[in-house]
């Protein structure tokens, strides 16, 4: 059944349609239970947070939990945290999960040349945890991640092949595994790879610190993880698109809605949006965060709030408020070609943030109850643990659904008026 469009006296004709195909692809699905599993990297809580940001605000309907369950250290046999089938017991299954991302291999290399023993013992582990995993949550899908890079790319290798050659074929392995157990997989290490070498050619001492230690990404780098992660999920591209004829007040829309689409100094519209853009922080400085994007595809692959406006008349500028807040302005030529607004300062992207910052709460909340709470008292397990700790996961799961309120989308006003001399529509001479 297609969304209905609210009706507007004001406008001559538009088309409404909603991208509820994109939204029924998606690999994530109401109700769902997601647990991300790994390393110190996982354990970062960065591109897995990023890739909860994103379902959130692109989903505002849907209702999914995510538990993050890093620990740094972790091979395949477990770690610090406990032994492996511990450590799967008590922080994935013991959570129900629907879902289980797996990112091991950076600590079971050895950070040296390629090892057989080794290697053979990440391939039995890993085999073991999805066997564990599909007995212990039948159904469960997984996604196997392909490492991420040690960085040999702004940094001369150790020794030759470098240590990100060996997790290469930790890689292979995994993607090999994945056919066979008919398990989804996303790669870490190909498009981290690609945007280092482009940032490295751009600027070399600000690309070093992309991953500054070569182990542990920087936030630049997990929103392109992240970007993998979301792809292998078939995540959709479009936050909205909106076509405005501006001679004859015909509009297109697509996740969107538009209503009292009128003409007035120039033209304005009513836009109420099915999603908000996927929130994205300029961290730890927006100069290394611009060399990441500019680096890599993460702006058109995930993040395209489309707007075009044909009509207009050639060789002025036109300017385009939101909420009469002064957001972009261009030329006729450019705003017939399209313009991106997601990487704009938006009330949209205001209201994203603002749900990103709950997101991070919530995240904290977990990681507080899990770490500093269950495992600092497993051994002497005072009385009020276990009151203690349902309370928080109660506390979580609030936090999580505040940030899930605040992620429906809301309706905003658009003008886009002319700045400089000359007919506003095309053809006209005033």
């Amino acid at each position: 059944m297609k969304a209905m469009c609210p009706r507007s006296l004001a406008i001559l004709f538009f088309v409404c349609t909603a991208s509820l195909a994109a939204q029924n692809d998606f690999y994530l699905k109401d109700g769902d239970t997601v647990v991300f599993y790994g390393d110190s990297i996982t354990e970062q809580r960065l591109y897995t947070t990023f890739a909860e940001d994103y379902v959130v605000t692109r989903f505002p309907r849907l209702t999914i939990r995510f538990v993050h369950s890093g620990w740094g250290g972790d091979t395949v046999a477990g770690g610090l945290g406990g032994a492996i089938d511990t450590r799967l017991s008590r922080d994935v299954l013991a959570y129900h999960p629907t879902v289980v991302t797996i990112m091991l291999g950076m600590n079971d290399g050895g950070y040296r040349l390629f090892d057989l023993e080794l290697f053979k013992n990440y391939r039995a582990g890993y085999e073991h945890i999805v066997e564990t995993l599909k007995a212990g949550a039948p159904g469960v899908r997984i996604t196997a991640i392909q490492p991420s890079p040690y960085d040999d790319i702004t940094h001369p290798p150790a020794f030759k092949g470098g240590y990100n050659g060996v997790l290469r074929r930790y890689g292979d392995f995994v993607q090999e595994l994945a056919a066979g157990e008919g398990l989804l997989t996303a790669d870490f290490n190909t498009p981290v790879v690609g945007a280092l070498r482009k940032a490295y050619t751009t600027n070399p001492a600000l690309a070093r610190q992309l991953i500054p230690d070569r182990v542990h990404p920087s936030e630049p780098i997990d929103y392109v993880m992240a970007l993998a992660l979301l792809k292998a999920w078939n995540a959709p591209t479009i936050v909205s698109q909106v076509e405005i004829d501006a001679s004859s007040l015909v509009a297109k829309a697509d996740n969107t809605s538009l209503t009292e689409l009128a003409r007035d100094a120039g033209i304005a519209w009513t836009q109420l949006d099915n999603a908000l853009p996927m929130p994205i922080e300029m961290l730890p400085s927006e100069e290394l965060a611009k060399l990441a994007l500019s680096s890599s595809s993460l702006i058109d692959a995930l993040n395209r709030e489309m707007l075009t406006v044909t009509g207009l008349a050639p060789g002025g500028q036109y300017a385009l408020k939101i909420d009469g807040q002064a957001i972009a302005t261009h030329s006729a030529k450019e705003w017939n070609a399209g313009v991106n607004l997601a990487p704009a300062h938006t009330p949209m992207s205001d209201q994203a943030m603002e749900v990103m910052q709950l997101i991070y709460r919530h995240n904290h909340l977990h990681w507080a109850r899990w770490r500093m709470i269950q495992m600092a008292f497993e051994a002497e397990r005072p009385p009020s643990l276990d009151r203690t700790m349902e309370a928080i996961d109660t506390l979580d799961g609030e936090v999580a659904a505040i940030a899930r309120a605040k992620a429906q989308p809301k309706p905003h006003r658009y003008e886009l008026t002319e700045v400089e001399a000359g007919g506003f529509i095309r053809g006209s001479g005033s």
